[in-house]
């Protein structure tokens, strides 16, 4: 199974809710804050999930102002990805 990782721009008063959201849907995704300031998360959710995710963050988007963005390049201040680039990168061939 592969980590999908969607990142995602909003408002700061919407980090919360967005997590609440994806945190009821068990197994399905987690949202982690990359940059607090400027409300830059990111959806982790297995491939398995990558449907029903991208269906709830379309749904999602009715509500709330979120947009997709690339993936910063500077992810320096989160652990959490820090450790998942590099477990990535040593799976890679």
């Amino acid at each position: 199974m592969k980590l999908l990782e969607i990142y995602l721009e909003t408002l700061p008063e919407h980090i919360a809710y967005l997590k609440f959201i994806f945190e009821s849907y068990e197994e399905v995704g987690i949202i982690r804050t990359i940059d607090r300031k400027k409300a830059i998360i990111v959806l982790l959710a297995m491939d398995d999930f990558a449907d029903t995710a991208r269906g709830i963050l379309d749904s999602l988007k009715r509500d709330v102002p979120v947009r997709e963005i690339p993936p910063p390049l500077d992810n320096s201040g989160d652990w959490f990805m820090t450790e998942l680039a590099a477990e990535s990168a040593r799976k890679r061939p």
